[in-house]
C-alpha cells in the first residue's frame, strides 16, 4: 500500500499589535475592530506608550466605548505584571541604568512623571506613573511624589518625566522643582538620587550635569 504523505504542522503565525488590540474590542465587527486598532496604534505606536495614555484619550482617538479602552489597559496592566514578576529586579549604579528602564517615555506625545523606587541596595522596587499634564510645582504636589514611595517603604527614589517635543535639556522649572524635591526628602530622610529627563532618543541626568548638589 502506498505510505500516506506525513501531516506537516502549520506554522503558528505571531499576530501583529494592531490584531492583539482587534480581538480586545468586543461588539465591534472584526473589520471595525482591526481599523480602530490601527487608529490607536498610530497614535501611540508601542504598547509601553498606550500603557500610559488617559482611557479617555484611547476612546476619543479610535471612536471607543470607555470600557472597551478600560480593557485594553487592563490587558497591558497584567502584561506588565507577568513581566515584573518574571524579571529580576535591576539595580541602578548609574543614571544610564534608570534611563533604559524608562527609555519607552521618548514616545509618549504627553509630559508624564515616574518614580524609580530603590531599595537599599538600589534595587528597582516599582515604577509607578504619578501624574500625566504639564510638570510644574503649581500642579505636581510634592505629596504626590513621596506618598507612592512611604507606602512602598522605600528609602531612595529617582523622578523622571519626559518632554514631548524630544528635547531633554532640563529648564529652569524642573531644577527648581528638583530642589524642592530634594529638601522635602531630607525631612522624610528619603534620597532623591536624581532627576532624569528622556527627550527622542536621548535623555539628561540633572545629577550628571551638577546642577543640583546630589549626594549619595
Amino acid at each position: 500500500m502506498p505510505r500516506k504523505p506525513a501531516k506537516t504542522r502549520s506554522k503558528r503565525l505571531v499576530p501583529s499589535n494592531e490584531e492583539l488590540l482587534a480581538r480586545l474590542l468586543y461588539g465591534d465587527p472584526p473589520s471595525l475592530a482591526r481599523a480602530k486598532a490601527e487608529q490607536i496604534m498610530q497614535r501611540w505606536p508601542s504598547f509601553s506608550a498606550l500603557h500610559n495614555a488617559l482611557p479617555e484619550d484611547i476612546a476619543t482617538t479610535a471612536n471607543l466605548s470607555l470600557d472597551q479602552s478600560l480593557s485594553i489597559q487592563a490587558a497591558l496592566e497584567i502584561s506588565r505584571r507577568i513581566s515584573s514578576a518574571d524579571a529580576e529586579a535591576p539595580r541602578i549604579n548609574r543614571a544610564a541604568d534608570a534611563a533604559a528602564l524608562v527609555s519607552d517615555m521618548g514616545d509618549l506625545v504627553q509630559e508624564s512623571v515616574r518614580l524609580i523606587l530603590l531599595d537599599s541596595q538600589r534595587r528597582v522596587i516599582d515604577i509607578p506613573t504619578i501624574y500625566i499634564g504639564t510638570v510644574n510645582l503649581s500642579v505636581l504636589r510634592i505629596a504626590e511624589v513621596f506618598r507612592a514611595t512611604l507606602i512602598s517603604n522605600s528609602p531612595a527614589l529617582i523622578l523622571v518625566h519626559n518632554h514631548p517635543s524630544g528635547d531633554p535639556q532640563p529648564s529652569p522649572e524642573d531644577v527648581e522643582l528638583t530642589r524642592v524635591l530634594l529638601d522635602a526628602g531630607k525631612l522624610l530622610d528619603i534620597q532623591v538620587l536624581d532627576h532624569l529627563i528622556i527627550g527622542r532618543n536621548k535623555w539628561r541626568s540633572l545629577r550628571e550635569m551638577g546642577l543640583l548638589p546630589f549626594h549619595g
